[in-house]
Parts: C-alpha cells; structure tokens; sequence
C-alpha cells in the first residue's frame, strides 16, 4: 500500500464530481430500511481468529513463487472449501516492478452463490518481500512475516466465514482472498505496481458480470494500538457506506477503533481498482492512525505474532459481522 501524491490530489477531484450524481443512490441504499426478518448477530471469537492468523504465519513469509506461498494457498483453499458453498481459485501471473514473474491465487469462497442481493469482504494474504522499511540494514533485504499486514485481514474474514457456516444467511457473500498486493514499489507515483490480484479479479472476476452492493477491504486489522480513520478513496467512492460502519461500530462500542477522523489523502490498495474497476461501492478498514504512518512495524521485520492482538481482532471481527448480518435482515 502507498499513499497517493500528486495524482491522489486529482484522483479524489475526479472521484468526487462522478460521485455527485449518484449521491441520492448511495444515500438510499444506505438508510435503515424495515427488517425482513429477527436480526441475531454470533460473537465473534477472537481467539479463533488469532489462530487462523498464527497459522499463516507458521507457513513462513508469504511470498509469491515461495513454498510458503504454495503452503498457505493450500491452507486458504482448504478452509474455505469446509466453510462456504462455493469456492474458485482464480490463477493468474503477474510481473513485479523489477520484472520477477509471479504466480497469483485469488481464493474466493462464496455463500448463496446464485443469491442476487451480494456482500463482498476481502483481505490480502500474500506478505512483502522486502522489509524495506526495517529497523536496520540487515533485515531490509529479509521478506516480511506478514502477521499483520495480510494475515490479520484474513483472519478475521475466516472466522466470519466460520460463524456464516454455523448460522447462515439468505444473501450472497463472498469472501475474496487476493494476492500479489504487496508486490509493489515504494514511492510508486501511480499505484499500479500494487494490488496485481485486485487488479486482475477486477478486470476478469470470478463470476461474469459480477455484482455486489458493497464492498468492505479489510487490511492491517490486528496489531496493538490499531486505529482505523476514514481513509480518502473510501470516502470518494463510498461516502454514505463509510459512515454508516463507522457510526455502528461507534454504537457498539468500538469509537476507540474507529476513529471518526479523516485522513487527508488516500491509500492505493485492492479497494482502490474494485471501485474503480467494478463500480461496487467498498471502504477500506485500514489501520493508520495518522497521515503519515501506517504503524511502526509496517513493512518491518517486527510484523510478526507479538503485535497481534486479539481486543482489535474482536473489534474488527465483531462489526463486519453485525454488517453482514445486518445486510441478511435488510437493515442496509
């Protein structure tokens, strides 16, 4: 992920005179509407969650051509195979910035596929090669665990999953692993270097004309002291959307996370090509607490298990799943 610079200037311009006209849709969909049926939002169990990320980690970095890369597609497909109705493995390849070819797997599991009414959630999970933004020069070179930035997404997206497969629900959700995200160039002016899985499902989805109501990118959700502020394409893209699972994760008590602030500007990630792309209306959950950091341990080599913690995991965890639940008992 980089932040935008000059083009996001443009970017959130252009993005804004679009979504003028639209606005009163976006507004509509949005507004409490009368429940179709009793809303019963599950716990969400943090500790399942934690699991699910220590065990990605056990892999070993995540990196695209690796044998952990293999391992842990394995494991993904695995899980999601038990859990959900449906699953595909989008295989794809894709050259990184310095010309590596790589080897991609989108894994999407899907419930109610042939539902209409569709809510899309999705994470990352492949890790960085590089920890360029190390403590020292010796771990610069080194991959990145990835505990955080990609496991924890996926994590909480799995236990989700789980809690679906126990209590389901009658609309369409589809949970979108994507790889290949954190292959990109620092400093990268345009973005495009990032977000190759995104990329490519946007263009080629796993389902012909695939549509969903929104969209909710879930990326660096675990690590201790997490604060998610409203991030700049959401808010462009998906203005009405955006407020409302900030002000529901306020109203359950969770405003020490979601922080109602804006960041100035933008951040290229998976969200950012989906909307572009698709035109689905999806906010990115994205632990920045200021302008200019995404964390200490981003991008370092201290993105391992000991920065997880499972009250943020929870946090997380436990909103998306009351929108989900809340989007089945048509609240949204």
């Amino acid at each position: 992920m980089r932040i935008f610079f000059y083009v996001l200037i443009i970017l959130i311009g252009f993005v804004a005179c679009k979504s003028d006209s639209g606005s009163s849709k976006q507004e509509s969909d949005v507004v409490e509407k009368t429940p179709q049926k009793e809303l019963k939002v599950p716990p969400f169990n943090a500790d399942s969650a934690y699991q699910y990320v220590q065990d990605q980690v056990s892999f070993g970095s995540r990196v695209p051509n690796s044998e952990a890369h293999e391992k842990a597609k394995e494991y993904l497909k695995n899980q999601l195979e038990r859990m959900t109705d449906q699953i595909v493995v989008q295989e794809f390849s894709a050259s990184r910035y310095d010309g590596v070819r790589m080897k991609g797997y989108n894994i999407i599991g899907s419930f109610n596929p042939k539902a209409k009414k569709r809510l899309l959630l999705l994470a990352h999970w492949d890790s960085r090669f590089m920890a360029d933004y190390a403590t020292s020069e010796e771990f610069k070179s080194e991959p990145v665990t990835g505990a955080d930035d990609g496991g924890s997404g996926v994590g909480v997206l799995l236990e989700i999953a789980r809690q679906l497969s126990l209590q389901p629900v009658d609309v369409g959700v589809d949970i979108l692993l994507t790889d290949l995200e954190d292959q990109g160039k620092s400093n990268d002016p345009d973005g495009t270097t990032w977000a190759l899985g995104a990329q490519h499902w946007s263009k080629n989805p796993h389902v012909k004309n695939y549509r969903a109501e929104y969209g909710i990118l879930l990326d660096m959700v675990g690590a201790k002291g997490a604060q998610f502020l409203k991030e700049g394409v959401s808010r462009s893209y998906a203005p009405q959307f955006l407020n409302y699972v900030w002000n529901l994760a306020n109203s359950m008590g969770y405003g020490h996370l979601f922080v109602n602030k804006n960041l100035r500007g933008g951040v290229v990630d998976d969200h950012v090509f989906i909307n572009q792309n698709m035109g689905i209306p999806t906010i990115d959950i994205i632990n920045k607490p200021s302008d200019n950091s995404f964390g200490d341990h981003w991008h370092t080599e201290n993105d391992n298990m000991e920065i997880i913690d499972k009250n943020v995991l929870r946090g997380v965890g436990q909103v998306v799943t009351a929108v989900v639940y809340r989007f089945d008992a048509n609240y949204l």
